[in-house]
Formats: structure tokens, sequence, C-alpha cells
């Protein structure tokens, strides 16, 4: 099936490259390429298959995000040239990952079954079901790993350790608040909850941004908000967009990225249906129904897209 699973391109004013579990990054001096690829990752494993049209899919809908949010929080991004590709400063990450949760899902619902009070730091009321509203939005940091799992962390570790400074990590705790605020408000307008997300944060030149992706469904979990309450009631399972029937099917195959378990096979049933999701997220996100792609001039198109702004 056609899929971007990787580039290689060499550039004439390059200075580095760097393959993420999804990303190829191009360096020119202090600008970078960012190139969203086909891969998909989950577990914090790259799957073994590319999807068709994943990786468009998330950097437009991170495009329009990244613009919206600009009023609130500096990004990294100068320009989206291409659907798959965004230029933008290059800048020194924070080795954590800001994760805000406004509800009680995914890995956080997975601890709080196993009865943990205590999620990185922040105690949780008792009570709570599944997908349960929380009194209010939570900051749950993780570690972020270079290669492997990334693992939870308080913000008491974060700073005795010294992998943020006091007065960055506040500003890091403010613009998450900020982001997660009108996240949710963008979310209500296309009748979505925001339920929980993560952002990363960079400095350039002595600034905070907000780098990476923002907002989209693999960085975020999204419930429809019509008949929310009604499933709550019920104890009925919500209806999400986000990348967690990804990680649904995995776990109903054996796999969730722990040692000695295998990557169940990626049939090309799969794949497509896995592209179908990603093709209905970008419809619900933007309201426009996703074009149609030459695959046989893509990698092209975007090589070009690269070279009209580096060179």
């Amino acid at each position: 099936m056609n899929a971007i699973k990787e580039t290689n391109f060499q550039f004439k004013n390059q200075t580095g490259f760097y393959r993420g579990k999804v990303r190829d990054v191009y360096y020119f001096g202090d600008i970078m390429a960012m190139v969203a690829t086909d891969r998909i990752s989950a577990f914090d494993v790259v799957l073994p298959k590319a999807i068709p049209d994943k990786g468009r899919v998330l950097n437009q809908i991170a495009a329009y995000n990244l613009a919206a949010t600009k009023k609130v929080v500096p990004n990294w991004v100068i320009k989206t040239p291409d659907p798959n590709v965004t230029i933008g400063f290059k800048c020194e990450p924070f080795a954590v990952e800001m994760v805000v949760r406004g509800y009680l899902a995914g890995h956080a619902a997975r601890e709080y079954k196993a009865g943990k009070r205590m999620l990185c730091g922040v105690p949780l009321p008792e009570g709570l079901k599944e997908n349960d509203k929380l009194p209010t939005p939570i900051i749950t940091p993780t570690t972020k790993a270079p290669i492997g799992h990334d693992e939870d962390i308080s913000r008491e570790a974060i700073l005795s350790r010294g992998i943020v400074s006091d007065s960055d990590y506040k500003q890091l705790e403010e613009y998450t608040l900020k982001l997660y605020a009108l996240g949710t408000e963008m979310a209500a307008d296309r009748g979505l909850i925001l339920v929980d997300t993560k952002y990363e944060f960079g400095k350039h030149k002595g600034t905070i941004y907000l780098i990476d992706e923002v907002h989209t469904p693999d960085s975020s979990r999204y419930f429809y908000q019509e008949g929310y309450l009604e499933r709550q009631q019920k104890g009925e399972a919500q209806k999400q967009l986000s990348k967690e029937f990804v990680r649904q099917w995995l776990i109903e195959n054996g796999f969730q990225g722990k040692e000695g378990q295998h990557v169940p096979e990626m049939t090309d049933k799969i794949v497509q249906s896995i592209s179908e999701r990603y093709q209905e997220l970008y419809q619900q996100m933007t309201g426009e129904t996703l074009a149609p792609v030459d695959y046989g001039t893509l990698n092209q198109r975007i090589e070009q897209s690269i070279v009209n702004y580096v060179n």
C-alpha cells in the first residue's frame, strides 16, 4: 500500500538529520524542516507498517492548531510549505512532556483501576469511574526518553533532579493550562471533548516555544460531546476520536510494548482501516474531506518544498 515510511534526502545546505519515531528532521543551522511520515507508533514502539495519509493528516491538523494557539503561546513554526512538511526554529527541547488531563481516561484510568490514587504526585479523588471528568485539569508529566518508554514523573522530582529549572517549569505549567483551556474551547466548537493531551516545549535563543505538534489525534484524546453524559451514566464506552483505537487493537492482540511481546500481524485490511480512521479524524477536526494524493510524485513534491525554502 502507498505510504511514506521514510525519506532519505540530501540537501545542499544541510547540517544534520534525525529520524524520530514518526518524523524525519533535516537541519539547516538553527532552522529545521520536519517531514511527517506515515510511520505510526504505539506504546513507544514504531509499528512495522506505515499508514497511508497519516502523516499529512496529522501535519495539517497540527499546522491549523499551531496557528490558532500562537496567540497564547509562541511556537516553533515558520512555515508549512507542504501538507507533509513544517519548517521552523531548531529548539533545545526540555526533557519532559507536559501531559494534561481533564478526564480519567487511558493510562490514568488503567492506573486508577489498579488501585493507585496518586499520579505523578497528583492525588486523585475516590469514587471515579473511567472517563469521568476530573474536578480540575491536572498536569501529569512524563520523562522524554530518546529510546524506549517515557515514564511518569512528578513536579517535585523534575525540580529536585534539575531536569527543568523552577522558573522555566512554572512557565511550562502556565503555558500547558492555557493551551488546554483553548484546546477545550476549540474542541467544543467541533462537537468534541478534549480529554487529555501532551505538549512539548523547547528553547530557542532564550525563549520558550511550543514545539512538535499540538491537539492532534496522535497527541490528544477526544470524546464526542453528543451522548457523553448518557454513555457515562450507563457505564458504556465513550465514542473516541484519537489513536486509542490503535492501542486497543494492540492490547486485544496481546501487545502493550512489554518485553517478550510481539506486534500482531498488520494485514492490509487492518492498515486500510487505520488509514480510513485518520481520514475520518481529519474530516471531523477540519470540516473538510481529505484530498487524494499522487503517491508517485509525493517524495519529489516534499523534497522540492524544502529546497524552495532552504536554498
